[in-house]
């Protein structure tokens, strides 16, 4: 996950509250025990599990750490069944824990995630496909990938932003990996992401943008009060015979008009 170049700005900056404080330690903990539980798992039963069992088991783990961390999700709108390619706004890591608890993906990640002690364990595990970024002629193996992928009737994930925003608005959205798509001859299914807190439409406190490291980022979510993530499903798109240019942009266009309305 790559990071915006865009800080927070001062009136942005996380709420902290004592209370806050107090509860972090203890969420950070059930957190860990969370995902040990889930590595476990990776390594033991996890690849005998066929691909029911595995949604099930995704959507329930997922779920079950956003509560731990004191988020409560509201999903509007249902996703497709079947093979499609999901196309959100990327404001967070939360954003990857916030689509499985509604509806389980395969992620384009960069390569290096999947040399991450233990957590790229864990994220192979849940069929992350890697791309090294490095290499120009990666992209066109991605591609293939998530096509045969998309194909096999697989849901899969990525952020065309490329970066992280505030959650204030969606930048633009670059169309190379909507190719896959339109090669698999899938629907695009647009999906917008939004924070919210009791005093925040766009809570600061997920915000990972700038200089904000990831552990800065958790100890910001574990000690936010109320949080609220907004996943709003926006109805599916034919990609057939698609420009996948203008497919990106009518999409961007849907995003921004989906999170403005959630404004009004």
């Amino acid at each position: 996950m790559s990071l915006s170049a865009r800080p927070l700005a001062p009136s942005q900056t996380p709420r902290i509250t004592v209370l806050g404080v107090a509860l972090a330690p203890w969420r950070l903990l059930c957190v860990v025990a969370h995902v040990l539980r889930a590595l476990a798992l990776a390594y033991t039963w996890w690849p005998g599990y066929d691909a029911a069992r595995r949604r099930a088991f995704t959507i329930a783990w997922s779920g079950r750490l956003l509560k731990l961390l004191g988020i409560t999700v509201k999903v509007t709108g249902t996703a497709r069944p079947g093979g499609k390619l999901i196309v959100a706004n990327h404001i967070s890591w939360l954003d990857i824990v916030a689509i499985n608890a509604t509806e389980p993906a395969r992620f384009v990640s960069k390569a290096e995630v999947g040399d991450w002690p233990l957590l790229g364990r864990l994220v192979t595990a849940a069929g992350t496909l890697y791309l090294v970024r490095e290499r120009r002629r990666d992209a066109m193996r991605v591609l293939g990938v998530m096509s045969k992928a998309l194909q096999n009737g697989d849901t899969v994930a990525v952020f065309p932003e490329g970066t992280t925003g505030t959650g204030h608005g969606v930048l633009p959205f670059h169309p190379n990996l909507f190719q896959a798509a339109i090669d698999a001859d899938v629907p695009v299914q647009p999906v917008v992401l939004r924070y919210s807190d009791p005093h925040h439409a766009v809570s600061p406190s997920t915000a990972y943008v700038g200089t904000t490291t990831l552990l800065q980022s958790l100890w910001w979510v574990a000690t936010a009060r109320g949080l609220t993530v907004h996943v709003e499903v926006l109805p599916p798109l034919r990609a057939t015979h698609a420009d996948r240019r203008a497919l990106a942009e009518h999409v961007q266009g849907l995003a921004e008009a989906a999170l403005t309305r959630q404004f009004e």
